[in-house]
Formats: C-alpha cells, sequence, structure tokens
C-alpha cells in the first residue's frame, strides 16, 4: 500500500512537470486589431469576412459590442454654422442625423432667469422600435458645485424636452437598429445669461 501511494505521488508530480514545461502561448492581438489581412489567407479575415471585389487592401471592420453608445452635445444656442443640425426633419426619420436633428431641435432650456450660465447635464436612455423611450432618463454627468435645486431644474428641461417630441417616427430599419441601444445626451447651456439678466 505504500509502495502504492509512492508511485501515485510520483506520477502526479511528473505529470505537473511535463504541463510546467510547455511553452506559453502568446495571445495573438490580430483580431482585435484593424491590421490589414489577405483574401488570401487560408481562413476567414479575423473579425470578418472580407471580398475579393474590395479595392485596396482588404481591412475589417470590427462588429463593436451591442452597448456602443450613440453620443451627441445639444448646445441652448447653437453655432451659425450648425444650424440646420437643429431643425427637425420633415419625415421619417431613417438615419442617426435625423435622429441627432430630431433629438436638437426638441431642447428647450429652462428659463433665463432660473437657469445657470455653462451649466452641463449628460443624461443616458434607450428607445423602443416604435420611437418610445424605455424608461426615464438616467442623469450620468452634472456640473460640479452646482445646487441640487439648479440640478432638479435642469433635468425637469430635459425630461419635458423629451417628453414633448416622444414618439420619435422612426423608419423600421433604423427602428430596429436602435431598439435597446444606449444613447448618451450632452446637454450644454451656452447662453449668456449675464447680458439677458442686465436687460430691463
Amino acid at each position: 500500500m505504500f509502495r502504492f501511494a509512492i508511485l501515485c505521488l510520483i506520477g502526479l508530480f511528473a505529470g505537473i512537470g511535463a504541463l510546467g514545461a510547455q511553452p506559453r502561448r502568446q495571445i495573438d492581438a490580430t483580431p482585435f486589431s484593424h491590421a490589414p489581412c489577405s483574401v488570401l489567407d487560408g481562413q476567414p479575415c479575423t473579425p470578418s469576412f472580407c471580398s475579393v471585389f474590395n479595392d485596396g487592401p482588404c481591412i475589417p471592420e470590427i462588429d463593436y459590442p451591442y452597448g456602443q453608445n450613440l453620443q451627441l452635445t445639444i448646445q441652448s444656442v447653437p453655432p451659425q454654422d450648425q444650424a440646420a443640425k437643429y431643425k427637425r426633419p420633415d419625415h421619417d426619420l431613417d438615419t442617426i442625423g435625423d435622429l441627432f436633428a430630431a433629438l436638437r431641435s426638441c431642447w428647450s432650456p429652462p428659463p433665463s432667469d432660473l437657469a445657470r450660465e455653462g451649466m452641463q447635464m449628460s443624461v443616458r436612455f434607450s428607445f423602443k422600435r416604435s420611437g418610445e423611450i424605455i424608461a426615464t432618463p438616467r442623469v450620468t454627468y452634472a456640473t460640479a458645485g452646482v445646487p441640487p435645486d439648479t440640478r432638479a431644474l435642469y433635468l425637469k428641461a430635459i425630461d419635458a424636452s423629451l417628453t414633448a417630441c416622444m414618439p420619435l417616427k422612426f423608419t423600421a430599419g433604423l427602428g430596429g437598429a436602435l431598439a435597446g441601444r444606449p444613447i448618451a445626451i450632452r446637454y450644454v447651456d451656452n447662453r449668456d445669461l449675464g447680458k439677458q439678466a442686465g436687460k430691463p
């Protein structure tokens, strides 16, 4: 019995030694980068297939995870060269640009006598296929040092602006692409409130 136990221990240590002697396998980072790959490779061009009909090098596009944000900044006073981006489209929303224009056109900031110059607040939410918001927008950022009542004022303005625009009219394609996908909007109150307050 004692000999059998010794033989088992020797076999165990020999197996552990054999495992430790194997060389470490390097991780290939190519699937996670936009490194060019050839259509003549013996296996698929990771992470997606490339066509032999493409002009130029075959560079695969990564299928990013489902949770990637769509991010948008909305200013209370749009720059003159971007005024067209703040006009609501007169057709069903078919592109991300249409969606962003509709969301920009919805924004109605708090009254200037109650607002805070330079205030920023970011919210995050998702849409249903029908163009309705899935849940109440969640605040992810607010300017530091702002009193709670000012934060509440801006959040109320954001909720009211979004509610007044809902539901948005998506095409079937855009609705399917956006459904459940998080959208982050940063609202920036860039109005010159000091001059407005000084007016009679």
